[in-house]
C-alpha cells in the first residue's frame, strides 16, 4: 500500500486540493465541521480507483480529480447518515459528527456534502460522470431498504444477500471505476467494463468486511457487531443452509433477541466456524476477485495496471 501511495503522490495532492476547495464554506460551523472530516479521511480506496481506472488508459486529469471527489463527497455523506441512523457514536476511531454535532447537525452536513457533489460536477459540465454516481446512490438506497426489509423476516437467501451488497457496497466501488475510465477516454463501452470489474471488486471487498465479524483482529468496530445488529452475512446464510435443524433453530432465535451476551454471539461463531461458514466465504471471494482480474485482461499492461491489481489485492488481504 505504501508504494502505491508512492505512485499516487501527485495525484492524490491534485484530488485533495479539488476535495478541498469543494467543501469550503462560508458559515463558520459547516467549515470547522469539513476540517474535521477532512482530517479524520479513511484510506481512500474509492478515490484511488477513480484515478488508477483512468491512468490504466490516458494521464489523469481535472475531471479525473472532480470525479475523486464526487465520490468522495458522496460517500462521505452516506457515512455521515449512516452514523445518524446506526445511532454510532465513533467513525474510524474517532467520534462520529453526530456524536460531536447532534443529530440534526449531521443530517444537514451529509446533505451539504451530497449538494456540494452534484454542483462540482454540474458546474464543470461532468454530466455523464454525474449520472454514472447518482445511479450508484440511488442503488446505495434501494440495498439499505431491501436489506432492512429482509432483516424482519430473517429469509435472505444466498441470491438476495448478493443483491444487496451489489448495490450497498458494489455499486459505489463499480461507479468510481466506470467514472474514471470515462474521465480520460469518453468512451461508455469502457465505462462499462471497468463498472463490471468495479463491481466484482465491491462485492469481494464486502465480503471480507464480513468476515471481520468472525475474527478477533481491532478492524474498528466489535466482533459480533453484524450479529448484534441483525446483520445477515455470507458466512452465517452458509452455515444456516449447512447445519441441523436444532441448531439452526437456536441460532435464529438468538438472532431475534432484541439484546445478546458474548456466550451467544460466541456460539453463532463458533458454529458458523466449524460448519465451515468462514472457508465458503472467501473461496466466494477470491471467485470475485478472479473474474475481476479477467475484465482486466483486454487492456494493455502498464504501471497502472499493475498498481490497480495491486489496489485490487489490497481489499482481500486488509487487516482493518
Amino acid at each position: 500500500m505504501d508504494n502505491l501511495k508512492k505512485y499516487l503522490k501527485s495525484d492524490l495532492i491534485l484530488f485533495e486540493d479539488t476535495f478541498n476547495k469543494a467543501v469550503e464554506s462560508h458559515v463558520s460551523l459547516l467549515d470547522k465541521i469539513m476540517k474535521y472530516i477532512v482530517k479524520r479521511k479513511g484510506k481512500q480506496l474509492r478515490p484511488m480507483f477513480v484515478i488508477l481506472s483512468a491512468k490504466i488508459f490516458s494521464p489523469a486529469n481535472e475531471t479525473t480529480y472532480r470525479a475523486a471527489s464526487l465520490i468522495e463527497l458522496l460517500h462521505t455523506a452516506t457515512l455521515v447518515h449512516d452514523d445518524v441512523v446506526d445511532h454510532a457514536d465513533t467513525r474510524r476511531g474517532l467520534f462520529s459528527i453526530n456524536a460531536l454535532w447532534k443529530n440534526k447537525i449531521a443530517v444537514l452536513v451529509g446533505d451539504y456534502l451530497l449538494s456540494k457533489g452534484l454542483l462540482l460536477s454540474l458546474s464543470n459540465g461532468d454530466f455523464k460522470i454525474l449520472e454514472i454516481l447518482s445511479t450508484a446512490v440511488k442503488e446505495m438506497s434501494e440495498g439499505e431498504l431491501l436489506q432492512a426489509e429482509k432483516a424482519r423476516k430473517l429469509d435472505i437467501s444466498e441470491d438476495i444477500y448478493f443483491e444487496i451488497i451489489r448495490c450497498k457496497t458494489a455499486s459505489l466501488i463499480a461507479s468510481a471505476c466506470s467514472a474514471g475510465a470515462y474521465s480520460v477516454t469518453k468512451d461508455i463501452d469502457k465505462a462499462k467494463l471497468m463498472a463490471i470489474f468495479g463491481e466484482k471488486v465491491g462485492i469481494a471487498f464486502q465480503i471480507k468486511d464480513d468476515l471481520f465479524d468472525y475474527g478477533k483482529a481491532d478492524v474498528g468496530k466489535p466482533t459480533g457487531n453484524d450479529i448484534k445488529e441483525k446483520k445477515m452475512t455470507l458466512p452465517l446464510i452458509y452455515t444456516l443452509q449447512h447445519c441441523d435443524k436444532a441448531t439452526k433453530n437456536k441460532i435464529i432465535r438468538i438472532f431475534k433477541y432484541p439484546y445478546k451476551n458474548s456466550r451467544e454471539i460466541d456460539f453463532i461463531i463458533d458454529t458458523v466456524k466449524n460448519i465451515g461458514g468462514i472457508e465458503y466465504a472467501e473461496n466466494k471471494m477470491k471467485i470475485f476477485i478472479d473474474e475481476a482480474f479477467q475484465c482486466l485482461e483486454s487492456i494493455d499492461d502498464s504501471e497502472a495496471l499493475h498498481y490497480l491489481k495491486q489496489l485490487v489485492e489490497f481489499t482481500i488481504e486488509r487487516k482493518y
